[in-house]
């Protein structure tokens, strides 16, 4: 009995981590940008001013006059703008978002 419970599970389980590996794989083809961080290689050469180091992970980011602890980022030609340092990340569709 416990081995056919654990037959199920693993089945169940199976299926679960199955269907978004396939969602994936339709996707492998498209050009994505890095949601959680940017650095300065990433972003067009016009917004690569005012770049630093993040003192709390050691990352580089560029701010392109957004201010203190603003950081740029570049998701498209019509979605790009400033979110505070390490919380903007660009959405499936592409637009930029800033999370609290």
């Amino acid at each position: 009995m416990k081995t056919f419970v654990f037959a199920m599970l693993a089945g169940i389980a199976a299926a679960f981590i199955g269907a978004p590996a396939q969602a994936f794989d339709s996707l492998a083809g498209a050009a994505l940008i890095q949601v959680d961080w940017q650095g300065p290689q990433s972003l067009p050469p016009r917004f690569r001013n005012h770049c630093a180091t993040d003192t709390f992970s050691g990352r580089a980011y560029c701010s392109d006059h957004c201010g203190f602890e603003y950081q740029f980022y570049y998701c498209s030609r019509q979605s790009f703008g400033c979110c505070r340092i390490g919380f903007g990340y660009c959405d499936w569709t592409g637009l930029l978002r800033c999370h609290p």
